[in-house]
């Protein structure tokens, strides 16, 4: 039986995963912890027995502790991995608040199922570093990521010459004027049923430039050597181009719990009800070069990617609050970017030697931005 803690349960990651855990007779939750959806967490913990609870915010954390013991605050989700006897930690908290419980997992040898990208677009050289340290295995749980880990899973060193990332190109594909752009228009993702921020992340592309970063320090080539391709079916997950000429390709239906039961099963595989690829049934698959020039963030996101240091992590600081003042309508969709740049110009990439260095970089970043943004 693999016992596992589930950070962020009550997102769109953690309710899928719940999904596939109760299907699996492998599986056991021990432990689970949310940001502040207090209600849904205390109705899931008693659906599946889980007595180990904890919520970040500590005004959820006091209304949940009226009616059953729980962990309060950044702290306590990380007591909450270090204290209790888990195989398997799945974070999947959105943010950078997700940095905290990639690091106490990684840090304790636990095995990590990462659906929080903000961790690696962060802290990814020092997160990579530590799971080498502790012998910990990192197992994405993003769909394209996952493909890749499993396209990459016995090519020998120096067969890969690029990664390929798709992109379903979200509600906006193809459109060159994005002013004017409406919350609900922006929320309405043509594949994907997500969280508000992943959502607008989406539709600003910025989600495949935090992937690109990931990309990156998940399998360590150059970010000259990984494209993002804009693929409308969703079809096609990611491709691998070896150095003979032939591409790798891993394909299926969009389902996130296809991806999550890997990483939760990994190595072995597990039954999902997905149906079957029907290729003839699809007809065609059409693919697309990304429009780099529309959408800013992507192309902030490569440059920040480039600079290195604390640039990610002042670019992904600057897109959180830029996307929930967009979301308030403070913030025209347009001025997402506008934010971005203007914090990555106001805060010039330092180099990263401690963890500190990064929260540090975050609070800077969110002041500037916040500044910007009102």
């Amino acid at each position: 039986m693999r016992r596992i803690v589930i950070v962020g349960s009550t997102g769109s990651i953690g309710t899928q995963a719940l999904d596939v855990i109760e299907r699996s007779e492998g599986l056991e939750v021990v432990g689970m912890a949310a940001a502040s959806s207090w209600e849904l967490l205390l109705e899931q913990s008693r659906r599946l027995g889980v007595e180990r609870i904890a919520l970040a915010d500590p005004d959820a954390a006091a209304r949940a502790a009226e009616h059953a013991t729980v962990l309060a605050g950044p702290e306590g989700l990380v007591e909450l991995i270090t204290d209790t006897d888990c195989d398997l930690v799945l974070n999947a908290l959105v943010g950078s608040a997700g940095l905290g419980p990639t690091v106490a997992t990684l840090g304790e040898g636990i095995d990590l199922a990462l659906a929080n990208k903000e961790s690696l677009v962060v802290g990814g050289e020092l997160v990579m570093a530590l799971a080498e340290a502790t012998g910990a295995h990192l197992i994405p749980v993003d769909s394209e990521h996952s493909a890749l880990f499993q396209l990459l899973d016995g090519q020998r060193p120096g067969s890969v010459d690029r990664l390929i990332l798709t992109a379903s190109g979200g509600p906006f594909r193809g459109r060159t004027d994005l002013d004017g752009v409406t919350r609900e228009q922006a929320l309405a993702h043509p594949t994907w049923d997500m969280g508000g921020k992943i959502t607008i992340d989406s539709a600003t592309l910025m989600n495949k430039g935090l992937e690109l970063i990931e990309a990156h320090h998940l399998f360590g080539l150059p970010y000259e050597a990984i494209d993002v391709v804009v693929h409308p079916q969703s079809i096609v997950h990611a491709l691998v181009q070896l150095n003979d000429g032939a591409s790798l390709a891993h394909l299926g239906y969009p389902d996130m719990r296809v991806p999550i039961s890997y990483a939760l099963h990994h190595p072995d595989r597990a039954d999902v009800p997905v149906r079957a690829l029907d290729l003839a049934e699809l007809g065609q698959l059409t693919f697309e070069h990304a429009d780099a020039r529309t959408f800013a963030c992507l192309r902030l996101a490569r440059e920040a990617a480039e600079a290195g240091g604390t640039a990610p992590c002042v670019l992904n600081a600057a897109n959180e609050i830029a996307v929930h003042a967009f979301l308030a309508g403070d913030l025209p969709f347009t001025g997402i970017a506008t934010v971005i740049e203007s914090t990555l110009s106001e805060l010039p990439a330092r180099p990263v030697r401690h963890f500190s260095d990064l929260y540090e970089a975050d609070t800077y970043a969110r002041e500037i931005a916040r500044g910007v943004a009102a």
